[in-house]
């Protein structure tokens, strides 16, 4: 009986093994091909960004105290000069009265300095007193002159905070966020505290882009920009490049540069802070002859061991701005045939899933993608939507 079995598994198993022979490399080759068709191909460097007023000022206080009155709140349109929040003025206030009470006891004892310099000049021009009192007299009328002044800055420098304990906004705008509320007492010991942020004006906003070191030698000022935010997922909104800024950023040894794009938002729909998905169009064609990146990856067995064709590697992506980098080979498959044909084409700039063809094929032209049964099917190349032209994720 065990022998039984034993002969059962062992034909089953040649039964399997004969026909994945047959299959893969005994019947006839299967390939997976496409067709060159005519299409509009947009290559792009892709980054992300968060969206920013192109204006945004903080307004904080130069003194410490309790907030006494808030008169913006959020969204609240403001003007520039209009008071925004009052700090309690009593403190302040007294130290205004007594710097006041200070200074007119300065200008007192001016007054008395000036009455003994003029009593002392007399006597010593009537030689009834010595030269050394009139001296004295003299340095002691200079130093109430002196404290004076100091007094009378002592009085501005009270006043001035005085006039602090009233805050207005510096810009027409919009407000962002308020960070204290009536009562909340703010310290500015080392740094002034934020009370508020307002934004200039929301219809214009821009976007700070991160885009990697790679990719940014294409970017210029002036470049078409479509972009999309999670809270409208179906919209694509555009903008413009308005700035690439020379200063690197680098972030776990990935060096970015900070790319402001210029946005119209006169719909008030982008609001600060949204995450934009940027796609910078670098190169457009319309109505071109493309082939998809797959055919660009494929070779069949017996071309890997042909060290003469002297092609790029299939993983080569073409130059940027639609400067083709010369010639690739693809394989064709003409009607009735059952061998591919190379083909050489030049191609121009890639969207990342097809590439523009200059010359070499027409359209309608089969090309092949892949092997899919038959023949030597593990030596083929690569399959579908290859990573031909991709720009480099963010």
């Amino acid at each position: 009986m065990k022998l039984i079995s034993i002969i059962v598994v062992a034909a089953l198993a040649a039964g399997g093994g004969w026909w994945y022979w047959n299959q893969t490399h005994g019947g006839p080759v299967k390939y997976e091909t496409s067709t060159v068709t005519r299409g509009d191909i947009t290559q792009a460097v892709t980054a992300t960004g968060q969206l920013n007023p192109v204006l945004n000022i903080t307004v904080g206080s130069q003194i410490s105290g309790n907030i006494l009155k808030l008169y913006a709140d959020y969204n609240s349109l403001v003007k520039a000069n209009e008071v925004v929040a009052e700090l309690d003025p009593a403190p302040y206030t007294a130290a205004v009265h007594m710097a006041q009470a200070n200074v007119a006891n300065a200008q007192a004892a001016l007054e008395l300095a000036q009455l003994t310099q003029k009593r002392k000049e007399a006597l010593v021009a009537e030689h009834a007193a010595a030269q050394a009192d009139l001296d004295a007299a003299t340095a002691s009328l200079h130093q109430a002159q002196a404290n004076l002044q100091i007094q009378q800055a002592s009085l501005e420098s009270a006043q001035v905070n005085l006039d602090h304990c009233t805050i207005s906004s510096p810009i027409d705008g919009i407000v962002i966020s308020r960070s204290v509320d009536v009562g909340q007492t703010v310290a500015a010991s080392l740094n002034a505290p934020v009370l508020f942020t307002i934004a200039n004006d929301l219809s214009k906003m821009q976007i700070d882009a991160s885009v990697a070191e790679a990719d940014v030698g294409e970017l210029e000022n002036g470049q078409k920009v479509n972009f999309t935010v999670d809270a409208y997922p179906t919209r694509t909104f555009h903008g413009i490049v308005e700035q690439v800024r020379n200063s690197p950023v680098t972030v776990q040894n990935v060096v970015t540069y900070d790319t402001v794009i210029s946005v119209n938002n006169a719909d008030q729909k982008l609001k600060p802070g949204m995450t934009a998905n940027v796609s910078v169009v670098i190169a457009e064609r319309k109505g071109v002859v493309c082939v998809p990146n797959g055919a660009l990856r494929f070779r069949p067995p017996d071309a890997a061991k042909n060290a003469g064709e002297g092609t790029p590697s299939p993983g080569a992506s073409p130059a940027p701005r639609g400067k083709h980098d010369g010639s690739r080979t693809l394989y064709l498959l003409p009607a009735g045939a059952t061998t591919p044909e190379p083909a050489q084409a030049h191609l121009g700039i890639s969207d990342g899933v097809n590439t523009e063809v200059l010359d070499g094929l027409k359209e309608g032209d089969v090309v092949v993608e892949s092997i899919l049964s038959g023949g030597d099917s593990h030596g083929g190349g690569g399959g579908m939507g290859g990573g031909f032209g991709m720009r480099r994720p963010f």
